[in-house]
């Protein structure tokens, strides 16, 4: 190592190692420059806001929920607004472009099946949540013949489900039994208790509110007894083809929020809890009671499309189910799977 005399001292770099050091100081220097300038670009650039429909409280609905909890839209650039309406006029108002998406689909798919111009494009429940609850005084399903059910939307996939257990309870839901439509599943526990209504399809965790609280009997359950696509996200087919990325990116705050609620037991439970304001240990039944029903990818299974339609196709008096193809369009979903590493 040369001293001042020529030599160099022991550390220091030959010149060339400092040209090279200091190149890499400012290459970081740049880099760190550009990725603060990145960062404070997109947290200062604005939100886009994005309108999704949904029917009624219930869990059906924790993936969209969550995500905003937690801030999966923000990261996709989004601010969703929830709004809470009755699945028809949601479909018109979606139709008019005054929505950008609706997450009850098992009203969508049926208005598609009617020509309606939209798509569904990924799924939350592969199964029917819902539990025919009715008053302490009543046993059995014939106990409520000319009886009262009520449901938040005529024809609606809660309507469906209640009419198809009181069916094979051994009523004719369309003779024997009179629907009030009453909008949330809240209000329709109130209407059971007051004796308003006699007997309502609900899901968790108000089944269990139910049960435990109002001491009401719990006479049947939709989840292994029938096929129910239901919940998840369906978009007018006309912002589907002119905006795919915001559908994109709509789809992935959502996977992602199902992603969280479905790997996280206790967190999922807490934000049951904490969202519906009830109790740890009703919020944790829920949560497990509710599982077999969620899809992991936000696709169903060809045989659970088939069922479903076969019996929409029946429901609407179709001559033959619609092919899926008309219905959902998993092209964007499959998407997103791949980009998140969900499987």
């Amino acid at each position: 190592m040369k001293t001042s005399g020529g030599r160099r001292r022991f550390g220091q770099p030959p010149p060339r190692f400092k040209t090279l050091r200091v190149f890499l100081s400012l290459f970081a220097f740049a880099s760190s420059s550009f990725i603060v300038v990145e960062t404070i670009t997109a947290q200062t650039l604005p939100l886009q806001k994005v309108r999704i429909a949904y029917a009624s409280s219930g869990i059906n609905y924790a993936d969209i929920f969550l995500a905003k909890e937690k801030g999966f839209y923000r990261e996709e650039g989004l601010e969703p607004q929830f709004i809470q309406m009755n699945s028809g006029i949601a479909i018109t108002a979606g139709i008019s472009g005054e929505l950008d998406g609706q997450a009850s689909i098992g009203s969508a798919i049926r208005a598609i099946q009617r020509s309606a111009p939209m798509r569904v494009v990924a799924v939350t429940l592969r199964r029917p949540l819902y539990w025919l609850v009715v008053r302490p005084e009543y046993r059995s399903v014939k106990d409520l013949k000319s009886k009262v059910l009520g449901i938040s939307t005529i024809g609606g996939s809660q309507h469906n489900r209640a009419k198809a257990m009181l069916a094979m309870g051994g009523l004719d839901p369309d003779k024997d039994i009179t629907s009030m439509q009453i909008n949330d599943q809240t209000m329709q526990l109130q209407a059971l208790v007051s004796n308003a209504v006699q007997v309502i399809a609900l899901s968790p965790p108000w089944v269990v509110v139910a049960r435990d609280k109002f001491k009401m009997n719990i006479l049947d359950s939709a989840l292994d007894k029938f096929a129910g696509i239901d919940s998840g996200l369906a978009v007018p087919l006309k912002l589907l083809q002119e905006k795919p990325d915001q559908v994109k990116k709509m789809l992935r705050a959502r996977a992602k929020g199902n992603r969280y609620f479905l790997e996280n037991e206790r967190e999922g439970s807490e934000f049951l809890a904490r969202i519906y304001s009830v109790d740890a240990k009703t919020a944790l039944e829920s949560y497990r009671a509710s599982m077999p029903a969620f899809t992991r990818t936000g696709i169903p299974t060809d045989a659970e499309i088939k069922e479903h339609l076969a019996n929409d196709a029946q429901t609407l008096k179709l001559p033959e189910p619609v092919h899926p193809s008309k219905i959902f369009d998993f092209s964007l979903q499959s998407d997103v799977l791949r980009e998140l590493g969900i499987k």
